[in-house]
């Protein structure tokens, strides 16, 4: 992470006060945050997915490489600093020192919740309720199609890709 911030210090510089929304789910904002100092919450759904303190810590990179809204909300729960890239994926198409960073990231990220449900699947993928879908779950992150998504679904956008 310590790369992504080395990288990123050309950016300017924003803090926000504790309690501040920076990301907001469903919204299109387009930009990339770096966190320089603080810590915000990350929340899905309205679910708390993981409070992050790590300086180097990126935010709105997959809603910019995706070209579609985000997909959590990012407060911050104390006074934050960040590295703002008010466009986010001009600035991923303008520096692919940053571009691999983020890359890299995303790839640990997706590997980290591959050996996860590998590891659910193996502890309940024989049951016939809601945990024997780890393997379609799986097959659709493995595969580079993303999934048809019905309108009403509470995790996807109300349109269909």
């Amino acid at each position: 992470m310590d790369d992504l911030l080395g990288s990123c210090s050309d950016l300017p510089r924003t803090t926000v006060a504790a309690g501040t929304t920076v990301i907001e789910q469903g919204r299109k904002l387009g930009s990339l945050f770096v966190l320089v100092a603080g810590e915000v919450s990350l929340e899905r759904d309205g679910v708390a997915i993981a409070n992050i303190a790590e300086a180097g810590s990126i935010f709105g990179e997959m809603s910019s490489l995706l070209d579609r809204p985000a997909s959590a909300t990012v407060r911050a729960t104390v006074d934050t600093t960040f590295l703002v890239a008010a466009d986010g994926g001009a600035f991923l198409i303008e520096r692919p020192d940053v571009t691999i960073l983020v890359a890299r990231a995303l790839a640990l990220r997706l590997d980290s919740l591959s050996g996860y449900l590998a590891d659910v699947k193996h502890q309940y993928g024989d049951q016939g309720d809601h945990l024997g879908l780890v393997h379609e779950v799986m097959s659709t992150l493995m595969h580079d199609k993303l999934p048809t998504v019905r309108p009403g679904s509470a995790r996807m956008p109300e349109t269909e890709y």
